[in-house]
């Protein structure tokens, strides 16, 4: 019995690995067959996996759109890019040749105007797609140093129903020059397809090798690694910067007085209308908000159904903007196409998106982690909502609305943030730069402001060094601006400032043979502090025996604009010829190859500080290193007469600036500053040759969202014996206001933050013995 079993179990096994066998064999030789023939099988009830899928072949044989949109050629044209461009990767529709120099993007001028002497129609929307790309960094005029190509024809809706609809695009690409069938092109579009499909791949032309930046993006249609998804926003949507997020406080718990809300269009029949007919089973009136309408479009009279009136008259006792800003849950669903205004409207609220929106490929999903910010539902079970939004914990909700915000204000509250985030995605697909981790995508202050070229370590940016437990490096590098240069000597401001620093508790006094034996790499690496003269002045540079004594600590003269026509004195301490290619006062934030230590003390010929304010400072930078730390500080307001931005010295009890004259910053902001910051920014400091460490702390508090952080009570720190200083002339004052108001137009909104905070030392002013005190000279300063 027990054999006859056995050779029951092997037959058993045997036939069943034929089968496997055979069947898989089958399947894997099985011939292409024409899509009648699938359909007839189909008809027949025979199921064809396989078939279903877009083919790969012929992709070496498709031919771009010739003729003119009709609808035949459109439906040949959609065909031939599912089946031959549907398998598009970076490494097949690609040329990576043209961007290993430069990231830089072409965009094609405007049309030439038809016969009626009228311009080619173009939406309010790409408008500002082209004009954030030509006023950014990305911009070339120069078609053969393009890495990207951008189209001067408005794509955006494909929608041959709407107004803003564009014809005759096929033949507009075809008299392109550098289409080469769309390869190193992009495309932006949000709307494609009509009634009563809306198909997705429905765009009225061949796209070709072009990638798609597309909104409303399915899994299905999507080229993985090829194609980018971008959120659908509305016609008022900002330029630049925009409005910030919503949520003003992070209160724990932040209970709200709805749970989950949507107020919407509903759609009677066609596509879409299946997941939003049924919302109305979710609406409780109490903690529970789904309120629809059925009255829009031109003909929903007559289209309406028996509960039209019932919902119309609820929908009209709630507020839209009252519900986003008191709900905790926010329902996406989906339209008559994937996306919606209401992802983006729900982010900006943090409100958290509950999606119902099978397929979607949600925007940026390739490098943004959703699973942070958003709760998934599926439009089947649409039932089980409620159970799952409140199965959530406090602690998650509050997570999750923190980071609504995070997402929000980086990557998605301007058409400049998400064409930006768009490059760049693209560009870490090119085989050379540097891949930002998810982390830094996923966190403040984002990848937009994260430059990978900078290190290739988050242990060397600022805003990391918090979140990663680490310390930032010992000691500082000294960085004096020079625009006046007085006359050298023992009672100068500048000798006395040299010496000061050289006085500094964090210098390590270690002696040249000694470095050498510990480090056999340059002898500037081996000190851990460093004195770095940025000559800007008209003078001739000192010589060598007029500068005060630095022993052991390095001290670097760096020649500069004005004074590169002055012939440098022999016998300067390590002079060298400053960049000639970049002059203005912005070159005392260049990033020096001389500058190895994360903290910079930057300070100006005349400041006046003595060595225990500058110890104290930099202790204080230690525990905020994405900050400024430093003494000097100004104030901004709003003035309403002037409907416009003041800037004031005087003293009052908050304030908005610490001047980079006597502060302590980190190193990757000269290297944010001169690589990042707009071009018009960089030529407003230029042209005025004033205002650069307003534009610096613009700069850090748009990184961080934070003030700058004063220390002690001090009010001057100028000596004021120096008669030629700059910052004596009137019109000083009224370039600074005037700076401070073209900033905030380019930021797009005011990025610096009041604040009332000041640092003092531990026992500071307080009534005992001076002796038991750590910073005494402190003490002695006036204020």
């Amino acid at each position: 019995m027990q054999a006859k079993k056995r050779y029951i179990l092997v037959f058993v096994s045997c036939a069943f690995l034929a089968y496997c066998y055979f069947g898989v064999y089958r399947l894997k030789v099985a011939p292409h067959r024409p899509r009648r023939a699938q359909h007839e099988s189909a008809k027949d009830g025979g199921v064809q996996p396989y078939a279903q899928l877009p083919s790969f072949m012929g992709y070496e044989h498709r031919r771009p759109l010739s003729n003119d949109s009709n609808v035949a050629a459109s439906a040949a044209g959609a065909h031939r890019r599912k089946q031959g461009s549907a398998a598009c990767r970076m490494e097949t529709c690609f040329d990576f040749t043209k961007c290993y120099d430069q990231f830089l993007v072409y965009v094609y001028p405007p049309e030439p105007l038809n016969s009626l002497g009228a311009a080619p129609p173009s939406s309010a929307n790409y408008q500002k797609i082209l004009t954030a790309i030509q006023e950014s960094r990305y911009h070339t005029s120069d078609p053969a140093a393009a890495c990207l190509f951008v189209l001067g024809i408005d794509t955006l809706d494909r929608d041959s129903l709407s107004e803003d609809y564009v014809r005759n695009v096929p033949s507009r690409l075809a008299r392109l020059s550098h289409w080469n069938n769309g390869r190193n092109h992009i495309i932006f579009n949000l709307y494609s397809g009509t009634w009563p499909d809306y198909a997705e791949h429905s765009l009225g032309f061949d796209a070709g090798e072009a990638i798609l930046a597309k909104a409303s993006m399915s899994v299905l249609q999507l080229r993985h690694g090829f194609d980018v998804s971008i959120p659908l926003f509305h016609k008022q949507f900002p330029l630049r910067a925009g409005a910030t997020g919503s949520v003003q406080s992070n209160n724990f718990p932040a209970n709200k007085k709805y749970l989950l809300a949507f107020k919407g269009k509903r759609y009677v029949h066609g596509i879409g209308s299946e997941t939003r007919n049924s919302l109305f089973h979710l609406h409780n009136g109490r903690d529970m908000v789904m309120v629809t309408t059925c009255r829009h479009g031109k003909s929903w009279r007559e289209l309406q159904d028996n509960r039209c009136d019932e919902d119309n008259r609820e929908y009209d006792r709630y507020d839209y903007e009252t519900l986003l800003q008191n709900s905790t849950f926010c329902l996406v669903p989906r339209g008559r196409r994937l996306g919606s205004f209401r992802f983006l409207e729900a982010l900006q609220a943090g409100c958290i998106p509950v999606l119902l929106s099978n397929a979607w490929v949600l925007p940026f999903e390739s490098k943004i982690d959703w699973k942070q910010a958003a709760i998934w539902a599926d439009e089947r079970l649409l039932l089980q909502v409620p159970d799952i939004v409140r199965s959530i914990s406090a602690e998650r909700i509050f997570a999750l609305r923190q980071q609504t915000q995070v997402l929000w204000e980086r990557y998605f509250g301007s058409i400049e943030k998400i064409v930006f985030t768009t490059f760049e995605i693209i560009r870490e697909r090119l085989p050379d730069y540097p891949v930002r981790s998810s982390l830094v995508w996923n966190s403040a202050p984002g990848a937009l402001l994260t430059l990978p070229t900078f290190a290739d370590s988050s242990r060397f940016m600022p805003f990391q060094l918090n979140a990663l437990g680490v310390e930032p490096r010992h000691n500082y590098t000294a960085v004096v601006y020079v625009q006046i240069g007085a006359a050298l000597g023992p009672n100068a401001a500048l000798y006395k400032l040299v010496r000061t620093i050289t006085k500094s508790q964090f210098v390590d006094r270690v002696s040249t043979e000694e470095c050498l034996r510990k480090s056999q790499r340059l002898l500037m690496s081996c000190f851990h502090l460093q004195i770095l003269i940025l000559w800007a002045a008209d003078r001739p540079l000192p010589l060598k025996k007029r500068w005060p004594p630095t022993y052991h600590i390095p001290l670097h003269v760096i020649a500069l604009g004005g004074s590169a026509r002055a012939s440098p004195a022999a016998g300067s301490p390590t002079a060298q010829s400053g960049p000639e290619a970049r002059p203005g006062i912005s070159q005392r934030f260049l990033p020096y190859e001389e500058i190895q230590t994360d903290a910079v003390l930057s300070l100006d010929e005349d400041a006046i500080l003595n060595t225990d304010e500058l110890d104290f400072a930099y202790t204080v930078w230690r525990d905020f290193p994405e900050r400024i730390v430093g003494y000097p500080a100004r104030a901004h307001f709003w003035d309403d007469s002037k409907n416009a931005w003041g800037y004031t010295s005087k003293w009052t009890n908050y304030y908005s600036i610490v001047l980079t004259g006597a502060a302590f910053y980190h190193r990757y902001y000269n290297y944010l500053y001169t690589n990042w910051l707009s071009l018009l920014l960089l030529k407003t400091v230029q042209q005025s040759s004033n205002c650069e460490d307003i534009l610096m702390n613009l700069l850090v508090s748009h990184v961080t969202r934070k003030p700058p952080i004063k220390v002690t009570q001090r009010k001057g720190y100028k000596d004021r014996e120096t008669g030629r200083s700059p910052w004596n002339d009137p019109d000083h004052f009224i370039q600074r206001q005037s700076c401070l108001n073209t900033f905030a137009a380019v930021f797009g909104y005011m990025p610096l933050i009041r604040s009332n905070l000041r640092m003092d030392p531990m026992l500071y002013r307080d009534p005992v013995s001076n002796l038991r005190k750590k910073y005494r000279q402190i003490e002695l300063v006036g204020s």
